[in-house]
């Protein structure tokens, strides 16, 4: 282990995060009864030109008049190669109150991005006495901002998590793709039979995402899955993401939530066999030995730190 041990991530729920266009406050309320642990109001992709003014007044409307429970709060502002981004955080800190608890910064390319929009931040707070700091989570979607990923995982205090935007990413890759997330047809290895194999084109930046959030202690979330008609692909993409490390995935319809919260929830059987295993190890410690046989393998050390994993987050889940 480094003598730089990497920090823990936020103690808090982040199984899905729930999209709804700013443009649509019609289903707000709908959006805070769901079992979504994010909500994101959005300000940007999902929300035409001339209706920008209008969607971040409803979203300010919405901040300071619907009762969001305990969820995390978050609105995605727009890019910052637009002349709409800076006017979103200034409305929202200004004329929202306390209730809003992130900023959802699009496309994100170096740590200069983040620099620009804390400075932003910063200054409004201080100007206006707000005593809550808003915390920012980033969408990782272009070249850049993948080459770039550890430094915009450490380019400010406030970061909380980062995302992994599929549709904009394949764009600025240069990808022969329109598919939003999953498996693509023509991304495939020829089997031993002659068979296609399909394989998962999203493989790497997902990795890298995981990477540098574990690295600073950011929650790492999978983006959206276009097809929302199709739950077996959804749920698919979801458990390959779980597998590799994030905590969670976006849900870009309402019927999403409950797949994802499935995925990103330890299952009993899971939790059990992760019980099992410290009491195996906890048992084989006391007998002066640092390995163990369980249910035919070995365990040792590093299967307590595994075991742990899935304990933490069913104990952060439950309470």
């Amino acid at each position: 282990m480094s003598f730089l041990i990497q920090p823990d991530s936020p103690a808090q729920p982040n199984r899905c995060q729930l999209f709804g266009p700013g443009s649509r406050p019609e289903i707000f309320e709908k959006m805070a009864a769901s079992k979504a642990d994010v909500i994101n109001l959005d300000l940007e992709d999902s929300v035409s030109p001339a209706d920008k003014p209008q969607a971040r007044q409803n979203a300010i409307d919405a901040i300071n008049n619907i009762d969001w429970g305990t969820k995390t709060l978050s609105v995605r502002i727009n890019g910052l190669d637009s002349e709409f981004w800076y006017r979103d955080v200034v409305d929202l800190l200004e004329k929202s109150g306390n209730r809003i608890d992130q900023i959802m910064i699009p496309k994100a390319g170096n740590a200069k991005d983040i620099y620009a929009v804390d400075a932003l931040v910063s200054s409004i707070e201080t100007a206006m006495g707000r005593k809550k700091p808003i915390n920012f989570e980033v969408i990782i979607e272009t070249a850049a901002g993948l080459a770039h990923v550890e430094e915009i995982a450490a380019a400010s205090p406030r970061m909380r998590a980062m995302s992994l935007g599929a549709a904009d990413y394949a764009a600025s890759m240069g990808m022969q793709t329109t598919g939003i997330g999953g498996t693509q047809e023509n991304y495939y290895m020829l089997g031993a039979d002659g068979n296609h194999q399909l394989a998962d084109p999203w493989h790497a930046p997902v990795v890298a995402i995981v990477a540098a959030c574990r690295t600073h202690g950011l929650l790492p979330v999978d983006g959206p899955f276009g097809d929302f008609s199709d739950d077996a692909g959804f749920t698919a993409q979801a458990h390959r993401c779980a597998t590799l490390g994030m905590v969670g995935k976006w849900a870009i319809h309402p019927n999403q939530v409950a797949l994802a919260n499935a995925v990103f929830t330890p299952s009993d059987a899971q939790l059990a066999e992760a019980n099992e295993i410290l009491a195996a190890m906890e048992k084989a410690t006391k007998s002066g030995q640092g390995a163990a046989v369980y249910k035919g393998r070995l365990i040792d050390l590093a299967s307590i730190k595994q075991a742990k994993v899935i304990v933490k987050q069913a104990a952060l889940i439950s309470g």
